[in-house]
Parts: structure tokens; C-alpha cells; sequence
């Protein structure tokens, strides 16, 4: 028996829309990478992009179990003496640009590499309902259904 292995004319590439509102970010997360990847379809192929494009709306309104809103906190330093800043996931979702939490996620549960930074390129997220890509006609996908775990709502 012969292993598949895909051929870029073989691969079809759907577009997911996935509503983030209440959803667990982790939970979220390793769903839209393993979508990303393309891990779900029978034809994988680990050395090409068989994955799908996937659309994320509502990325401001995600959740978090535990108090990990308050006590998850991101640091760098700037390179100059005493300069170690600081930030917490709250001011990440209250900040200029909320959808970085979830594209983070993504990348974090991604292997690095540069099929994964060409497959990162297939996923878009907005804070808002609003979203470009209609005339692609995304099927939609209920995270919510997977798993009663995935949606929190308090």
C-alpha cells in the first residue's frame, strides 16, 4: 500500500466563517489551526497547504477560563536598561487592536516554519461583525456544538 500524498492541482480550499463570540480562546484557537492545516481532510499532506481559508468575526467578544483575563501577562524589554514592560490580556481585548489575541493563539498552537507562516496567511480576523469576504460565500461552522466547553457565557 502506497502513501497519498496531495498534489497542489488536487487540493480544494473552502471558506469557514466562525463566530468568536463566548468562545474559549484556546479551545478556538486549536480549532482554527487544525482548519488551518488542513489536518481534518482525509487528503492531509504535511509538506503543503491543503488547509482552508478561515474568517474570524467577533474576536473582541472571546472569553477565557479561569482568571487568566488578569493574570496572563505578556513581557519584552526594550534594550535599554530597567525597560521591561509589561501587559495583561485584558489591555490586549480593551487595546487598539483585539483580534491580535486570537491571531496570536493561532500562530502559538501552529508549528513555526515557512509553510506555517504561508498558512497563517489564509486566516483573516475582525473585532466586528462586519467582514470583505462575502463574495467568497463562507460556509458557516458552530464551534459552539463541538463541545458545550467551548462556549462560556457569565
Amino acid at each position: 500500500m502506497k502513501t497519498y500524498s496531495a498534489k497542489p492541482s488536487e487540493i480544494e480550499k473552502k471558506w469557514i466563517l466562525i463566530d468568536a463570540e463566548n468562545m474559549v480562546v484556546g479551545r478556538l484557537a486549536t480549532i482554527i489551526a487544525t482548519r488551518l492545516r488542513g489536518k481534518h481532510k482525509a487528503t492531509f499532506t504535511p509538506h503543503m497547504d491543503c488547509g482552508d481559508n478561515v474568517i474570524v468575526i467577533n474576536a473582541d467578544k472571546v472569553k477565557f477560563s479561569g482568571k487568566k483575563l488578569d493574570k496572563k501577562i505578556f513581557y519584552w524589554h526594550t534594550n535599554h536598561p530597567g525597560g521591561i514592560k509589561e501587559r495583561s490580556m485584558r489591555d490586549l481585548l480593551e487595546g487598539k487592536h483585539p483580534e491580535r489575541v486570537v491571531e496570536k493563539a493561532v500562530e502559538r498552537m501552529m508549528p513555526g516554519g515557512p509553510l506555517t507562516r504561508a498558512q497563517l496567511k489564509n486566516l483573516r480576523v475582525y473585532a466586528g461583525t462586519e467582514h470583505p469576504h462575502e463574495a467568497q460565500s463562507p460556509e458557516a461552522l458552530d464551534i459552539a456544538s463541538f463541545n458545550p466547553k467551548n462556549n462560556r457565557v457569565k
